[in-house]
């Protein structure tokens, strides 16, 4: 298991001078990440590592959080957040961007930008309808259900809603470049959420 919390910084462009070309990358700042936590299969059930990201001041935190980051040796840290799997990692290690190289394949958890409530066209891609001839069905999603039979509508249609705001999780995503010296991890592509948000780095094997 390989895992990594950062936080998403943008987006940029490198240029590879060996091919000539431009490639779209996401700056992340990751790490470093004390290990807190070492689950097991004998003792919990199951295998995992729980790492804390981005300290904090104590008094931001519980004194329960507190007390649970001091027993591992750690300082206060905003988030925690377990990465199931086997490891040979430790509690009092820590983890940074050095545990990842150039050409890794990764995916990359985040919450989504929320947009809001929004209707059917945004939200689902549905077709507008006439614009012309007195028509009242601009942007209106149209039926939802029969009259008589079932006399309600199902669960799961797709309508007006929430969007955005929600777990998404990137995959075929690929390690460009690591700075040891600054925490940071180019990314070749783009990853969910907002510029400073929360985002959980994994490798993928094979």
């Amino acid at each position: 298991m390989k895992g990594i919390l950062g936080r998403k910084l943008g987006m940029t462009q490198v240029f590879d001078a060996e091919t000539g070309n431009v490639d779209a990358v996401t700056v992340i700042e990751a790490g470093p990440c004390p290990v807190v936590t070492v689950r097991t299969e004998a003792a919990d059930g199951y295998e995992a590592v729980q790492l804390a990201f981005e300290p904090v001041a104590d008094r931001k935190l519980t004194k329960g959080e507190l007390g649970h980051l001091r027993k591992a040796g750690a300082a206060g840290h905003r988030h925690l957040v377990e990465f199931r799997g086997p490891s040979e990692l430790q509690v009092g290690e820590s983890v940074t961007v050095e545990s990842f190289a150039p050409g890794d394949r990764i995916k990359v958890s985040g919450t989504s930008i929320g947009k809001g409530f929004q209707g059917t066209i945004k939200r689902h891609n549905f077709a507008r309808g006439p614009m012309s001839h007195g028509s009242h069905n601009v942007r209106k999603p149209g039926s939802v259900g029969a009259s008589a039979t079932p006399s309600r509508v199902f669960k799961g249609k797709k309508m007006a809603g929430r969007m955005g705001g929600g777990r998404v999780t990137q995959t075929g995503l690929v390690v460009h470049e690591v700075d040891a010296e600054r925490n940071l991890l180019l990314v070749r592509g783009a990853v969910p959420g907002p510029k400073s948000g929360l985002v959980e780095i994994r490798g993928v094997e094979g």
